[in-house]
């Protein structure tokens, strides 16, 4: 029983850890918290299905269709919302991502009612290993989030591009001196982080099933594993949302299934008195 809760928190941990690394994203180079993730995450879901179901392409390219709708829509999001706003604070931004998560979730409602959809997929008896169960899902998820965590490090810190960010993320005004457009790298930015999302929501979706609310079960957990690793900190996001798991799948033990959010909490309270930097973030430096 053990050995399936850690596989189990272990899976839950790498769900997470998309999300978590797309809020991170923003906040590292846009600096301030985007609440939009889970309406981002549902959205992309229903883009995928729409193209899974509905026009009938395989899941790998339902998803790679998915992921370029909405990084345009989250582009545009950006040059009507977020760039007229970029210079009145982090929390106007944050109360501007609220608004266009209320949006996003509310599009989905409407244009496809509150029941639960499912994904075209062939169904797979699960693989059997020292009497843990392992479902196909959870190796796809497993797969899926190891190379997009891979890809997503690679190009931050080997590549022109990811430079570019990171000096946008350090110093804006310094970056715009040598040429970095701060706009093209918000644009770029938001882009990576919708398709991350919609990924996420295309594994939440084959875990469970899509329905509006999808994105808003998985909200405080990815805030959580974003803040335990250290806002800001791509590596930090993916370790943090396996800590946190691996802590809810583990809490049933003692606690009620619908209970395990609750470790979330705790987790990051007994971390952030101790380091409120979170585990990989660097501290703030007051001028």
């Amino acid at each position: 029983m053990l050995g399936q809760l850690i596989l189990n928190g272990l899976v839950t941990g790498l769900l997470l850890a998309l999300p978590s690394l797309a809020l991170t994203l923003v906040f590292g180079i846009l600096k301030f918290p985007n609440f939009a993730v889970g309406a981002t995450l549902t959205f992309g879901a229903y883009a995928a299905w729409v193209a899974n179901h509905l026009l009938g392409m395989p899941l790998v390219f339902a998803t790679a269709a998915a992921s370029l709708t909405v990084a345009g829509v989250m582009i545009l999001c950006d040059k009507l919302i977020f760039e007229k706003l970029r210079d009145a604070g982090s929390i106007t931004l944050l109360v501007a991502s609220l608004g266009l998560s209320l949006i996003l979730e509310n599009v989905c409602r409407f244009s496809f009612g509150n029941s639960t959809r499912n994904f075209d997929i062939d169904i797979a008896r699960p693989l059997r290993w020292h009497g843990i169960r392992i479902n196909h899902e959870q190796l796809t998820t497993a797969v899926t989030v190891v190379v997009c965590v891979v890809i997503i490090q690679i190009l931050l810190h080997a590549s022109p591009l990811g430079r570019a960010m990171r000096a946008t993320a350090d110093n804006p005004s310094l970056a715009a001196v040598r040429g970095i457009e701060r706009n093209t790298i918000s644009h770029i930015t938001w882009a990576m982080s919708a398709a991350l999302l919609t990924i996420s929501g295309v594994l939440a979706g084959m875990d469970r099933a899509i329905d509006p609310l999808l994105g808003w079960s998985y909200q405080i957990p990815v805030f959580a594993a974003a803040i335990l690793g250290g806002l800001g900190s791509p590596l930090g996001a993916v370790i943090g949302a396996l800590v946190i798991g691996l802590a809810e799948e583990l809490s049933t033990l003692v606690l009620p299934t619908n209970d395990r959010q609750i470790v979330s909490f705790v987790v990051i309270l007994l971390l952030l008195l101790v380091r409120t930097q979170g585990l990989l973030g660097a501290k703030a430096v007051r001028k």
